[in-house]
């Protein structure tokens, strides 16, 4: 079979969503993935008994991810993480947070610190972010935020929300927005996140989608302005009237001929890709286990022991995830290792001796493009308006929303236009007869 209603390129969570959406409408879908493995960043590797999923991954349970996933009946199994957070500052660990009254006791902390950061505490939870101006994070923090420690602890948490290192770039209503997304509760799989990617392949194929592995895509072909066709490598092809690209806006810009004549080229010159270092362990035994969570106040660092609340192996083993966000300024990979082992090392003194497994990934794509300044909440898509029957999805393709949230959330509105097209297109054909 080479004729599709539509073509979705990209086997991870926006594909399957958007794929699923499709086919449970009635239309024919092929799944496109060039790799031979299912699931893009949102995979899980196992060695040792022990899963590791591409860096730190936590669901948003007020997301929309975390809502469309359920409506699709994939199982979220797991935990909620600890709320005894450290404090990494002047290279030394120190009890930020055991629990509601424990603020108080903190050591880091003055009386007058206490007392200004349980208001910023509350004047984020009650604020509205949509009706925030274009402000940058730093700009809006720098007004709202007088005492110079409770501002270190604020962009520490908006790092730790929002995976993004850049508050002079960030605009300040959207990053808010998803720190009180993360003040509501965030979610750690068990098995990690291959655990949704397997769920939604089985509804795929339940769907009757087409699924197609190890298989890259080389142009979406179109002509007259609309698309008709896209062109495997190997020189297959496939038939279809609707393509959704989930790949990033540079990668969907080298498929489309002519891309520079259509928004395709707007959104790859203005998305701002996010980028970290990763360091993921897996360990016998944790050395301290009352060290379970902790931010660094005086460097973009953050570490989280996933297993205590999640299973995340097979045999009792030890899981934490360690992340540098990388912002503008220059990364050296050699010495983003050494500032996370050194953090590891002040958290969990002893732990080399315990290691089962361990990653290092130097430079991973946390997402595609965050809300900056200079760029509307909402971003792209889903139609690329100069070729009928094209459209974008992903973590770039946003609304407002942010990370595996935009993903899944575009995927919705991709498959949604589509839909309603069709519809239209049935009425104007029944019209005509």
């Amino acid at each position: 079979m080479n004729k599709y209603d539509t073509a979705v390129i990209g086997g991870g969570l926006a594909g399957f969503i958007a794929a699923i959406n499709l086919a449970q409408s009635g239309q024919s879908v092929a799944l496109i993935e060039k790799s031979g493995r299912w699931g893009g960043r949102a995979i899980t590797n196992k060695k040792n008994q022990v899963y590791l999923n591409l860096g730190g991954h936590a669901l948003y349970q007020a997301g929309e991810a975390y809502s469309i996933l359920r409506k699709l009946g994939v199982s979220l199994e797991g935990g909620k993480p600890a709320s005894h957070i450290h404090a990494i500052w002047n290279n030394q660990t120190i009890p930020l947070l055991a629990g509601p009254a424990s603020l108080l006791s903190s050591k880091l902390l003055t009386w007058s610190n206490k007392i200004n950061l349980m208001r910023l505490m509350m004047k984020i939870k009650q604020l509205n972010p949509n009706q925030m101006g274009p402000g940058s994070l730093r700009a809006w923090a720098e007004q709202e935020i007088k005492d110079p420690m409770v501002r270190h602890i604020f962009y520490a948490l908006c790092r730790t929300s929002t995976y993004t290192h850049a508050p002079d770039y960030q605009l300040a209503g959207p990053a808010l927005a998803q720190v009180q997304r993360g003040l509501q509760g965030v979610l750690y799989l068990n098995n990690g996140w291959q655990t949704i990617i397997d769920q939604l392949k089985v509804k795929a194929e339940q769907a009757g989608v087409h699924l197609v592995s190890g298989k890259s895509v080389t142009e979406i072909v179109h002509e007259q302005g609309k698309v008709r066709s896209v062109a495997l490598e190997g020189g297959d092809s496939l038939e279809v009237h609707h393509v959704v690209s989930t790949a990033s806006p540079s990668e969907v810009y080298k498929l489309v001929r002519g891309a520079e004549h259509t928004e395709l080229k707007h959104w790859k010159e203005k998305a701002r890709p996010v980028v970290a270092a990763c360091l993921d362990v897996g360990l016998k035994k944790l050395p301290n286990t009352e060290r379970e969570f902790a931010i660094g106040l005086d460097q973009p660092v953050f570490i989280s022991h996933h297993t205590a609340h999640a299973r995340l192996s097979d045999d009792g083993s030890r899981v934490v995830h360690l992340v540098k966000y990388i912002g503008q300024e220059e990364s050296d990979p050699v010495t983003d290792e050494q500032i996370l082992t050194a953090a590891m090392s002040l958290i969990q003194p002893g732990w080399e001796q315990e290691v089962v497994t361990q990653r290092f990934l130097p430079r991973i794509t946390v997402t595609h493009n965050y809300h900056h300044v200079g760029q509307p909440e909402s971003f792209a898509g889903p139609a690329v308006p100069e070729i009928q029957g094209l459209f974008v999805a992903g973590d770039w393709v946003s609304q407002g929303e942010m990370l595996a949230d935009a993903s899944a959330a575009s995927a919705v509105r991709a498959a949604q236009s589509i839909i309603q097209k069709s519809q239209q297109d049935l009425v104007e054909i029944s019209a005509r007869r």
